[in-house]
């Protein structure tokens, strides 16, 4: 009971971490339908942002972590100004082959500098001993970093669903022709969408640093670990994101707990999350939350 305790715990911990990394993907998907393969790049720029702030300026980690977020604030808006304000209107697919190049380009940048080849990892901020959950444990790092992401979670949530801006940028998604005819300023929301996932990605980067160290293939690759998540929970739900960040954390860690290394098997954590995912989309192919669109033409 208490190995399941643990594994339910560590599943959980691993899912809030990919809910708040795909957290950028759905922001930015739910206001303009683009899908931003840069995000990787944003969530480790954030994580080295906070480290280098913190370790080389010594800046208390608690004030750098919101500095880095308002750093990737405005890095992820210059890279929509820049780069793809002059895309409204043109075929998604552009857009996307533009991240794509971002992409690229963001790691040729990073590899430049000394975060691109070599390792490092965050001093200890918390108290070294576990807090007990039962029979089961979870570290100061963990549970601080769980309790940060539903927090964003929650209050990004209330920003769409409440807040004036978040409603545009809702009605913007369903259709930008008739946001406009109302006054909404398009260009403006896209800008915005960028910049909160900006914000996000630098949380996520951050909270991943603390927990598993600043490695940048890591770190680069839960932009693409967590696109599974997001399809699955529906690329426009931030609920979504959640619950199938979670599922998809549980689902690894038991894996990994209990059928890696028996029977001949190795790395079902890797590969079970995807079959899966591809079952569920059978029967939901709109993903958990996402919106069931019909078009009539």
């Amino acid at each position: 009971m208490a190995y399941f305790l643990q594994l339910v715990i560590s599943g959980i911990v691993v899912g809030s971490i990919y809910a708040l990394s795909g957290l950028g993907f759905v922001l930015i998907y739910k206001s303009s339908r683009v899908l931003n393969i840069a995000h990787g790049q944003i969530i480790a720029s954030g994580a080295f942002i906070t480290y280098a702030l913190t370790v080389w300026l010594e800046i208390p980690l608690y004030i750098s972590f919101f500095i880095s977020m308002g750093a990737t604030f405005f890095l992820a808006m210059s890279v929509e100004r820049v780069f793809l304000r002059r895309l409204i209107g043109e075929p998604i697919i552009s857009v996307i082959m533009v991240t794509i190049g971002l992409m690229s380009i963001l790691d040729g940048i990073i590899y430049l500098t000394p975060f691109g080849s070599v390792n490092y990892s965050f001093p200890e901020f918390f108290p070294k001993t576990p807090v007990n959950i039962g029979p089961a444990t979870i570290s100061w790092t963990q549970l601080v970093g769980l309790i940060i992401t539903f927090v964003l979670i929650g209050l990004f949530s209330w920003f769409f669903k409440r807040s004036t801006v978040g409603i545009s940028m809702r009605a913007v998604s369903d259709d930008q022709f008739a946001s406009m005819s109302v006054g909404i300023s398009v260009p403006r929301v896209f800008g915005l969408a960028w910049a909160m996932a900006g914000m996000s990605a630098a949380a996520a980067g951050g909270i991943i640093g603390n927990i598993t160290g600043l490695n940048f293939e890591t770190l680069h690759a839960f932009g693409i670990i967590v696109f599974p998540v997001v399809i699955l929970g529906g690329l426009d739900s931030i609920i979504g994101a959640v619950v199938a960040g979670i599922i998809m954390g549980l689902i690894q860690q038991f894996a990994s707990g209990y059928l890696d290394g028996k029977w001949g098997l190795n790395g079902t954590a890797d590969v079970l999350p995807y079959v899966i995912l591809l079952v569920i989309l059978l029967f939901k192919p709109h993903g958990l939350f996402g919106t069931h669109e019909i078009e009539r033409v």
